[in-house]
């Protein structure tokens, strides 16, 4: 049975499938077996003559035929699971099996069409792709698997005939995907330039991204956020201007303003309590720590002229912003939040 004319049949999608999901069950410490075998007899169900006859009993029947045969739980209950969500808002696979083979199954299918050319346009997606970009999304996001997408889409590549050049599709894909993020953020509220503050940073982990954007929605009802939103666009445009090679780092002998002494020694301060709660997720810890900058940030810009005439101590305060620009951008690209 055909899957798609120049992928294979559908005993070809199942064994890349079943590759993948073995995969995903390993990076998130599922029964990986499981995985492999829920994925080589996901699509079986489809040549019976009760799923001929009745399309949508796919997956139940394939659930009913699994526990017939005394395949483990979780087996088949995935077979019914993999096409879950069916919908915008439907239920999430609830096994771990069901999730790592809906993913697997979702990840092969965007590859593969998006690198046959076959990409959805305008309102034309015979293979609802925006559907499994959004499905991908939240099982990720939703079901708590921190997964990197980017890396699992090369791994998805792999599994197809060089004659495919899947690899070509994958930052495309990828993109896709990020499009569908978009309207999943807008749909529960969050203001379009919080997702493209995150965005800049690309995380390539949608759970991270998630942890990312709730920790930027708190920081926006802060009374700080604002200077310092604007500070980091300030510090971005000046950025931009530089020409000279900045150096490695402050160098502590050319502070010599009060005000950029300060901001400097609150910085080292701050960089050793935020950064190990940035690299854990915990970014909305880190933003509020982050906040109490705002008092030696305005006071920096209110008194230190940062391009003086004197080139030693002008560089050495485009660094200081400039690490404080990158401990910001660890989370968000600050600069793009708007008023």
């Amino acid at each position: 049975m055909i899957f798609q004319q120049r992928l294979g049949t559908l005993a070809d999608k199942s064994e890349r499938v079943a590759a993948l999901a073995r995969l995903i069950a390993e990076q998130s410490h599922g029964n990986s077996d499981w995985a492999e075998r829920a994925a080589r007899l996901a699509k079986c169900d489809l040549l019976t003559q009760m799923v001929q006859e009745f399309p949508e009993l796919q997956g139940i029947m394939g659930r009913y035929y699994a526990l017939h045969d005394q395949e483990a739980l979780e087996v088949a209950h995935a077979q019914e699971e993999q096409y879950l969500p069916r919908f915008a808002g439907d239920r999430l696979p609830t096994t771990a099996t069901g999730r790592t083979l809906a993913l697997a199954e979702r990840l092969d299918t965007l590859i593969g069409i998006f690198a046959i050319g076959q990409a959805p346009s305008g309102a034309k997606d015979p293979f609802a792709l925006r559907r499994a970009a959004l499905g991908v999304l939240r099982i990720l996001i939703e079901g708590k698997l921190d997964l990197d997408l980017q890396t699992l889409l090369e791994r998805a590549a792999t599994r197809f005939e060089p004659a495919i050049h899947a690899d070509n599709a994958v930052e495309t894909v990828f993109e896709f995907i990020m499009d569908r993020l978009r309207g999943y953020y807008l749909d529960q509220g969050v203001r379009p330039d919080t997702f493209e503050a995150v965005l800049e940073c690309r995380p390539t982990r949608p759970l991270d991204f998630d942890r990312r954007v709730h920790a930027v929605n708190a920081f926006r009802a802060l009374p700080e956020a604002a200077s310092l939103a604007a500070a980091n666009k300030r510090i971005r445009n000046l950025l931009k201007k530089v020409e000279t090679v900045l150096p490695f780092e402050v160098r502590p002998a050319l502070l010599i303003e009060e005000a950029e002494q300060a901001l400097a020694g609150r910085l080292v301060e701050l960089s050793s309590e935020v950064i190990p709660l940035m690299e854990t997720g915990l970014y909305g810890e880190a933003l509020n720590r982050l906040a109490r900058l705002r008092e030696p940030v305005d006071a920096f810009f209110d008194q230190v002229l940062v391009m003086a005439d004197d080139p030693a101590l002008r560089d050495n305060r485009i660094a200081l912003l400039n690490e404080l620009s990158s401990l910001f951008l660890r989370v968000a690209d600050f600069s793009r939040l708007q008023d």
